[in-house]
């Protein structure tokens, strides 16, 4: 299919291809909805399809967050620690989006389209700290039309740009093709060099949960950092003896402690990732004994039911 096609289609049906396109970018697939938008906005010529445009983008993005929404709602962090898995780069753990969210409220949904990863994980955040319904669809809502309504009009303002880009593309269908799949092939690089950077992070000493509950128990100070998010130690409780931190608020929460004394740092994401991440930051700011639970918070969680 050339460009002129894809033009054609878009100026007959464009309002259910900018709705489909937008529903399935918000469902988290691949599939980036802004050019598309770009394309129909240089295509409009009447304010009324402006609108109707439009309103597909937001209510194609609103349902999409919505659906989100309850899935956190019902499943709580599990929906959470499953787009954790998702992540191509596990150092980018939900937790740490999810302070984020905690920390702007509820008025970081209006800009969660503008924010790479963030707008994925918002909504079942949201949902998962029981945010009020009317609100998140409020918010969700304003955020969806300030996004959408910024493509439509850039492509509307600059139509005659676009126009010509579009023809360009068209006379030059095999460059364009081998531009945009070595632009693809370097953003995957890129993602996958951060992974294999976090596995050779990965490699600093751990702490099993059995040497842990047995220093625990000791008289010997230990510092126990809980790095899970808000929604997961409000669903299934604090960890006895530990302290609730923000991966931002380490320094708050190290407070005075001595730089000799040893810390462990906790968290529910895959492969440690956020301890792993917490550790070497404090390890950085010249604390002597800093290590990650090996297993993170599932670990605790089968010790605790062993020595019950």
């Amino acid at each position: 299919m050339d460009m002129s096609q894809v033009n054609e289609y878009l100026r007959h049906d464009a309002v259910w291809i900018v709705f489909l396109n937008v529903l399935l970018q918000q469902a988290g697939l691949p599939v980036p909805a802004v050019p598309t938008m770009l394309l129909a906005g240089s295509l409009l010529v009447a304010p009324g399809q402006f609108a109707t445009v439009l309103a597909a983008a937001v209510l194609a993005s609103v349902v999409a967050d919505w659906v989100w929404y309850w899935a956190g709602r019902v499943f709580g962090y599990r929906v959470l620690a499953g787009l954790c898995w998702l992540s191509i780069n596990p150092a980018s753990c939900v937790s740490q989006t999810e302070s984020r969210f905690v920390r702007w409220g509820p008025g970081s949904l209006v800009i969660a389209k503008f924010i790479p990863g963030f707008s994925t994980v918002a909504p079942p955040i949201a949902g998962s700290l029981r945010m009020a319904l009317p609100g998140f669809l409020l918010a969700a809502a304003t955020g969806a039309a300030l996004w959408a309504g910024l493509a439509l009009g850039a492509g509307w303002l600059f139509r005659n740009e676009v126009q010509t880009i579009i023809r360009a593309l068209d006379a030059y269908t095999g460059n364009a093709l081998i531009l945009v799949a070595g632009i693809a092939a370097g953003w995957l690089g890129w993602k996958l060099a951060q992974k294999y950077r976090f596995r050779k992070q990965s490699a600093i000493p751990h702490i099993m949960v059995d040497e842990l509950l047995e220093a625990m128990k000791a008289q010997h100070p230990l510092l126990l950092l809980d790095l899970r998010g808000h929604s997961m130690v409000a669903e299934t409780g604090p960890i006895p003896g530990a302290t609730v931190v923000a991966h931002d608020r380490l320094s708050n929460a190290v407070g005075n402690w001595p730089k000799d004394q040893p810390i462990v740092t906790l968290c529910a994401c895959p492969a440690d990732a956020g301890a792993i991440l917490a550790a070497i930051s404090l390890l950085k700011d010249g604390y002597q004994s800093v290590r990650p639970l090996k297993g993170g918070y599932e670990a605790w969680l089968v010790a605790v039911k062993t020595n019950q």
